[in-house]
Formats: C-alpha cells, sequence, structure tokens
C-alpha cells in the first residue's frame, strides 16, 4: 500500500455540554457550528474538495469505546478495506466491524495508548450540496 492516511478527518471530544461549547466557540473564535459542530473544507494536493469535521460529543457518549480518552481522532485514508487487512496483519488492534454510509467507509483501530482512532474513507461529494 502505497497511502495509508492521507489528512485529518476530523476531532471529535467530549463536552459536558456540546451545545453550550458549540456556542462559546461561535461566539468567541467565529466558528459557524451547527448541530455537529464544523465541518471545515479545503482542496487536497490535487485539487479536490474535502472536509474535516469538528465535533464536541456528549460526555455521556460511549462512541469512543473500548477507548476511556475524551477524544478520538478521525483520519481520511484511501482504500480503508486493504489498509484494515495489512494493520491486522501488522498486529494492530481492530475495533468492531468497517461500515459503510453514504458518505464514505469507516475503521476503528487501537493505538497502544489506548487512543481509539478513527478511519474514514471519504466520499466527500456526499457533503456538498
Amino acid at each position: 500500500m502505497d497511502k495509508r492516511v492521507t489528512g485529518l478527518g476530523g476531532f471529535f471530544f467530549k463536552a459536558k455540554d456540546p451545545d453550550q461549547i458549540k456556542s462559546w466557540y461561535k461566539t468567541h473564535l467565529g466558528i459557524p457550528t451547527d448541530q455537529y459542530g464544523w465541518t471545515f473544507w479545503w482542496k487536497d494536493a490535487e485539487g479536490n474538495d474535502c472536509s474535516t469535521q469538528w465535533s464536541p460529543m456528549a460526555a455521556s457518549t460511549d462512541y469512543y469505546q473500548p477507548s476511556t480518552k475524551p477524544f478520538m481522532m478521525n483520519f481520511r485514508v484511501e482504500n480503508l478495506v486493504e489498509l484494515l487487512k495489512a494493520l491486522k496483519a501488522e498486529g494492530v488492534e481492530i475495533v468492531g466491524e468497517m461500515q459503510e454510509f453514504s458518505y464514505g467507509k469507516f475503521g476503528w483501530i487501537m493505538d497502544p495508548e489506548g487512543n481509539k482512532i478513527e478511519l474514514w474513507e471519504p466520499i466527500d461529494s456526499a457533503f456538498q450540496e
């Protein structure tokens, strides 16, 4: 595999009050938040439209399990199916089964310090109107 991670797909973190923290970032930093947080749009080296998601989530979320950390990183990747096979062969802990949605494929791994990492093979055009 030539490419693995191609960019930061998102940063997700737990917040006591996600709506309040989104409002704070909107007021003080000018981030135009919505119900999910904020989607940063950018172009990759080839000029393709890409996005990175910033999302505060409820402190009670179990989405990061089995990690006990208050955050989860999401990396944009190419060819998730092959990447997960390669990571498994390398002894990396795979969490759950890959899932596929209209906006991309998702897989999860754990790093050696217990951080859950979400791997996303995006379909950026699914977000654009």
